[in-house]
C-alpha cells in the first residue's frame, strides 16, 4: 500500500481561525473558525458565492486573507507562497480542473512534481493504478481527454506533489453521475492511504455521505457544522441542499 500520511488519533492538521477575506469592499468571508483533524475527509457545503473557494485559495496561500491564522502541522501558513505550501504537504485541485491541454497526460502529472528532484517512475504508477484510464492516455493531449477523464488528470496531478493534505474544489461539477461515483470512491481510496482531505462540493449528498465532519457556509460565515451523518439527517440540510435526490456509494 502507498501510504503517505500517519494517521494519529485526534491530532489537529489543519486549523483555520478568525479568517476574513474581502474583494474590494465586498467581504467573501466573515471570521470563520474550523479545524481538520489528520485522516478525516471534511467538506465544506453552501450556495455559489458562500465563500467556500475563497477559504481554499486562503490555506494554497493564492488568496492574501485580510485577517487569519491557518496553521498547517504547527506551522503558520499566512504569509508564505504557494510553493512553500505544497512542500509543506498541502495541495489544491482547483475548480475546473485546470489541466494543461497542449501537454500530454504524463506531461501535466510531472508538472505536479515541479517541486521534487526525485525519480517519479513510482508514483507516475501509483496514480495511473487509481485511474487506469490516464495509462491508457498516458501519450494523449490533456485538452483530448472527457471531462471525467480531466477530473482524475486533476487529481493525479495534485498527488504528485505527495500531499498529506489535499483540497478539492467541486471535483464532481459537470460530470456524468457514474464518473461522479467513481471520482467519490477515489476520495475514499485516496483518504484510507492516509491523505487528509478537504472537500468542495455542490453535489451536498454525495460529500457529507464521505465526509467525517461537515461545516455549512452561508454568505461567507459557518452557520451549521457536524459529522458527515448528522447534517445528512438533518431536516434544514435536506431541504436547503439536498432536495429529493438520494444516492449511495458503494
Amino acid at each position: 500500500m502507498h501510504i503517505w500520511g500517519w494517521l494519529t488519533m485526534s491530532e489537529k492538521i489543519l486549523e483555520v481561525c478568525n479568517l476574513s477575506v474581502s474583494y474590494g469592499g465586498i467581504e467573501a468571508v466573515k471570521d470563520i473558525s474550523f479545524d481538520v483533524e489528520r485522516g478525516e475527509i471534511v467538506t465544506l457545503i453552501g450556495a455559489n458565492g458562500a465563500g467556500k473557494s475563497t477559504t481554499l485559495k486562503s490555506i494554497a496561500g493564492l488568496v492574501k486573507p485580510k485577517q487569519a491564522s491557518i496553521v498547517f502541522e504547527r506551522q503558520e501558513l499566512v504569509g508564505r507562497q504557494p510553493n512553500f505550501i505544497v512542500k509543506s504537504g498541502v495541495t489544491l485541485v482547483p475548480e475546473g480542473r485546470r489541466v494543461f491541454p497542449n501537454l500530454t497526460v504524463k506531461e501535466n502529472l510531472k508538472i505536479g512534481a515541479y517541486l521534487r528532484t526525485d525519480n517519479l517512475d513510482a508514483d507516475i504508477e501509483y496514480v495511473y493504478g487509481l485511474f487506469p484510464r490516464l495509462k491508457e492516455r498516458e501519450w494523449q493531449l490533456a485538452g483530448t481527454l472527457s471531462g471525467g477523464e480531466q477530473q482524475m488528470l486533476a487529481v493525479g496531478r495534485a498527488l504528485m506533489s505527495r500531499p498529506k493534505f489535499i483540497m478539492m474544489d467541486e471535483p464532481s461539477l459537470g460530470l456524468a453521475p457514474l464518473v461522479v461515483k467513481d471520482i467519490f470512491s477515489i476520495i475514499k481510496t485516496i483518504n484510507k492511504q492516509g491523505i487528509t482531505v478537504l472537500l468542495i462540493e455542490q453535489n451536498a449528498n454525495m460529500a457529507l455521505q464521505v465526509a467525517d465532519k461537515a461545516y455549512v457556509l452561508e454568505t461567507g460565515r459557518i452557520t451549521m457544522s457536524g459529522t458527515g451523518a448528522e447534517l445528512l439527517a438533518d431536516p434544514r440540510i435536506r431541504e436547503a441542499y439536498l432536495g429529493k435526490t438520494k444516492s449511495a456509494i458503494q
